[in-house]
């Protein structure tokens, strides 16, 4: 199993998040990184960047951490990770984005025992989201992967991956793995300032490595005014913006 990290420097909302330091001299992309390492059934994991200029930063950074990399189109995503996948053989996907520091490596397991239980082409955390927002993980196979880059038209399914999958459940067997209990209240992805303040505070206050869900949902529970810090923040913004553009173009 890859886990292929998608990751750029041109974020709309808040630019360079993902070499913004977050504990120390760590980086939000490389506490993706050793999180995503933590994990007991991932075999590799690559960073997925851009062929821009700016992105070579990305690249140092990656290298620099023993990584592996691959370099493609910004604004079609579907046909980075489809171009990554093909270059790195790569059988089985597992597709993070690299604002979600806090990935809990207890349910990416999770997700790959499912997938790898039946013949699945998409296991999913979501829709319907019930983990927090930044925890969330997609697998895939190459064969499926290959399906949707070939079909996949409109802007938001170029952009954001993974759409056509649960856009077209006849076309493919998909299973949503789901959390016990709603916990969409709480937010731990980095996408504005106030994202990343709420971030920093949470690893500052958690010691334990690697982070866990069962941690984050302690800490929420003694100090729950910390996590109102980002409450005012739309859910899911990057994809809501991008159908906008699927009504001009379709």
């Amino acid at each position: 199993m890859d886990c292929i990290i998608q990751a750029r420097m041109s974020s709309t909302r808040l630019p360079g998040k993902v070499l913004m330091k977050i504990e120390n001299e760590k980086t939000v992309l490389e506490f993706v990184l050793n999180q995503c390492k933590e994990s007991k059934l991932l075999d590799r994991i690559i960073v997925a960047t851009t062929n821009k200029i700016d992105d070579q930063e990305i690249v140092k950074a990656v290298k620099k951490l023993g990584f592996d990399y691959f370099c493609g189109n910004e604004s079609d995503v579907l046909d980075r990770y489809y171009k990554c996948a093909k270059k790195f053989k790569s059988k089985h996907i597992m597709r993070i984005t690299s604002d979600c520091p806090l990935i809990d490596p207890t349910v990416i397991d999770k997700v790959i025992k499912k997938y790898q239980s039946g013949k699945f082409d998409y296991v999913s955390t979501s829709p319907p989201q019930t983990f927090p927002w930044g925890i969330s993980v997609e697998i895939f196979s190459f064969k499926a992967l290959k399906n949707v880059w070939k079909n996949a038209k409109i802007p938001s399914e170029r952009e954001h991956v993974t759409p056509y999958f649960y856009k077209n459940p006849k076309k493919f067997k998909i299973f949503v793995v789901k959390n016990k209990i709603q916990l969409t209240n709480i937010r731990i992805s980095v996408d504005r300032k106030n994202d990343l303040t709420l971030v920093r505070k949470v690893i500052s206050k958690i010691k334990i490595r690697p982070i866990l869900l069962k941690s984050i949902l302690k800490l929420s529970k003694s100090n729950p005014d910390l996590f109102k810090i980002n409450k005012s923040n739309i859910p899911n913004e990057g994809y809501l913006n991008s159908l906008k553009l699927d009504k001009n173009c379709c």
